[in-house]
């Protein structure tokens, strides 16, 4: 039915329509979830609503997870017209779920999709849409430190045409799966520095979470694991813009003994991460406002955004300077990094064993006890009910 307004309907949370699985599925056990990253079991339900020019956002509907039918000349799958976002539910003290900085996510999901001219939506009506699925499927958020809900909202153009040409039809959907710790123990980290390719340049789109971001690195992904690497750093010329599809950070003593931590700025080539932005509130926050747990209130952080390059890199670990090398984002929370692969070059960086360092470990912690409830913080950690 065409909208009572000459616009159309924009995405409405109130207008959902709740349809139950009559049979659930099995939740993975924490064992399952041991082996690191995401299970390969959806949840039960998911959300979906369909955009067309003429009526705007339809009902939104919750769910059971299942197929839906596209046509093969959609946008989508010529010219990936497809935004998405990575954002987790956690359990919170009172056994209730609870979600990180969301707003964000929908911030960024808006700017993704208006980025490939993919139709508009609420931001703050996904949301609500969000917290009622996540409510809905509580039961599959793994109540264990560490352990969390995915959640993965997209939105993709379904207009069916092989013109290159703005779609102006659209289906977003949001779907749910348990997780456990990214990587299976905490360890340094290989990477190898890409010189043959970039992930993003300037003016382009990498700031944006957008398909075409992603499968481009897959082969060198491939190539770096082959050499024994974990995963690929990604360089303009000798520029650092981002550690795989994270945020590079490194921490360096001042002559005055307080410590930097520093990460390139966001110029566009790099994704404005939320752990990133939370690494950076928190760094900025110690000793004054927070106190980190394990660092002393006479170790102070100064966080910035700088641009960084390999040599110099090289010339602060000849200095003595570098404390520690870390990387930061939704799924793995923070991770060290231990050397990195840069043409001929071997660049080893201080280690702590099998273990983050001192400033990462302190930041880690409080952001897993924010992201769980345990510790208030600005409203970061938001209940689902």
């Amino acid at each position: 039915m065409a909208s009572n307004s000459s616009q159309p309907a924009d995405l409405d949370a109130s207008k959902v329509i709740v349809t139950l699985a009559t049979e659930l599925k099995p939740v993975p056990s924490l064992a399952d979830l041991a082996s690191g990253g995401m299970s390969q079991a959806m949840t039960d339900h998911m959300v979906l609503a369909s955009y067309d020019p003429v009526n705007g956002w339809s009902a939104p509907e919750i769910k059971p997870y299942g197929p839906f039918t596209l046509m093969p000349a959609s946008s989508c799958f010529q010219y990936a017209t497809n935004a998405f976002e990575g954002m987790k539910a956690y359990v919170g003290p009172d056994g209730e779920p609870r979600l990180f900085r969301p707003e964000k996510n929908m911030a960024r999901l808006a700017r993704s999709a208006g980025r490939v001219a993919l139709p508009p939506f609420n931001p703050d009506e996904l949301l609500k849409l969000i917290k009622q699925l996540v409510t809905i499927d509580k039961r599959w958020v793994p109540a264990a430190k560490g352990h969390s809900l995915y959640i993965r909202p997209m939105i993709i153009g379904t207009r069916s045409t092989l013109n290159l040409s703005i779609s102006d039809s659209a289906l977003l959907w949001v779907m749910c799966t348990p997780c456990g710790p990214y990587f299976r123990s905490v360890r340094p980290l290989s990477l190898f520095a890409a010189t043959d390719a970039v992930r993003a340049w300037p003016g382009g789109t990498g700031e944006h979470k957008i398909a075409t971001n992603y499968g481009p690195t897959l082969k060198h992904h491939q190539s770096a694991q082959a050499a024994g690497h974990d995963m690929n750093l990604w360089l303009l010329g000798d520029k650092i813009t981002e550690a795989g599809v994270m945020n590079f950070f490194i921490v360096l003593r001042r002559d005055d003994g307080d410590l930097d931590v520093l990460t390139p700025p966001l110029d566009g080539t790099i994704l404005p991460g939320i752990t990133r932005a939370s690494i950076l509130s928190m760094a900025t926050a110690h000793p004054s406002r927070m106190v980190l747990p394990g660092l002393s209130e006479e170790t102070r952080l100064h966080s910035a955004e700088r641009a960084l390059t390999m040599p110099e890199l090289e010339a602060w670990l000849v200095e003595g300077r570098v404390v520690e090398v870390f990387a930061v984002g939704t799924a793995v929370v923070v991770s060290p990094i231990g050397c990195i692969a840069w043409g001929e070059k071997n660049i080893v960086f201080p280690t702590f064993g099998n273990a983050l360092g001192p400033v990462s470990k302190a930041l880690r912690e409080r952001i897993l006890d924010i992201q769980e409830g345990r510790f208030e913080w600005e409203g970061w950690s938001v209940p689902c009910a």
